[in-house]
């Protein structure tokens, strides 16, 4: 079934008015096509997010139940977290190397309709597995769905994607996919029979280049305010930046730029419409791949 799944979601990504850049800035696709990975209901590390997350991140089972789908024996055993990776198109990626000053105005469009893009993707995802008499419901699009103070949220995507087996954590926070960290990432939770796609590791950061190896800091030298360095992610001083990035580009890009609202702290929010920074994310090792996989395939290759 991953496959019928993966067929109708490229379908989606190639046909849907939403994954385009307005035609003033060339009409392109804003994402390529997306990979999927697949983790079962009952999988330990739901439990482990709640520390390395939050407490109030909420397992599949708490999230379903929560959207008032029937809580039925043998529940945790039936239920599969579909993660979708979208990735960025190559145009925007490649109009974004190099800048730092301000980002690319065609991956602040994109990061801004992103938004929207995804709903629509879930919804539609949701409606796919009805139609075939399956239940599905999504995280994100829940009403318990809250980002708190701290930066934490209820349901982290980039921890179910890393739950799928999609990636693995990098320096910067972001996570490293096979087809690189510069994406956006979306799920539904189900009770079709998805196979799972196992993790090919535990290590929360094996796909980064700085910690399997020690030989990479780009992301590091990439950032203009200093928020990465060797200890981490300065999410502080990463919003601080991101906050400038939004006013000047706000004002640039307003007559384009969708309108935004966020559920922050369990209340709704209009907020400023994001269209990001991610200058760590651009002309690094891990931007469009993953580093460790291709290095691995070079030295096979000289052997």
């Amino acid at each position: 079934m991953n496959e019928k799944v993966l067929s109708f979601l490229v379908k989606l990504f190639a046909t849907n008015e939403l994954n385009r850049l307005p035609e003033s800035y060339g009409g392109g696709r804003i994402f390529s096509n997306p990979i999927i990975g697949v983790s079962r209901g009952n999988d330990p590390i739901f439990q482990k997010f709640k520390k390395v997350v939050a407490p109030k991140h909420l397992t599949p089972i708490e999230m379903w139940v929560a959207n008032e789908l029937p809580d039925e024996e043998n529940l945790s055993v039936s239920l599969r977290i579909l993660s979708i990776v979208c990735p960025y198109s190559k145009e925007i990626r490649e109009k974004s190397i190099g800048l730092k000053g301000l980002p690319a105005e065609i991956y602040c469009i994109g990061r801004n309709y992103a938004n929207a893009f995804k709903i629509d993707i879930m919804e539609k995802t949701i409606k796919y597995f009805e139609e075939q008499g399956y239940k599905a419901t999504a995280g994100m699009l829940s009403e318990v769905f809250t980002i708190y103070p701290g930066f934490y949220s209820t349901w982290s995507e980039r921890h179910i994607a890393f739950a799928a087996g999609l990636g693995t954590f990098s320096l910067h926070e972001g996570l490293i996919t096979e087809v690189g960290c510069n994406v956006r990432l979306c799920s539904v939770i189900t009770d079709a029979p998805l196979t799972v796609t196992p993790r090919k590791s535990d290590d929360p950061y094996a796909n980064c280049l700085f910690y399997s190896k020690g030989t990479c800091k780009k992301c590091v030298d990439r950032c203009p305010i200093g928020a990465i360095s060797e200890k981490g992610h300065d999410k502080v001083k990463c919003r601080t930046l991101g906050s400038k990035i939004e006013r000047v580009m706000n004002k640039r890009l307003e007559p384009i730029l969708k309108p935004h609202y966020r559920r922050i702290d369990g209340q709704y929010f209009k907020q400023k419409p994001p269209v990001g920074c991610a200058f760590c994310q651009f002309g690094v090792p891990c931007m469009d791949k993953n580093p460790m996989a291709a290095e691995q395939k070079k030295s096979r290759n000289k052997e």
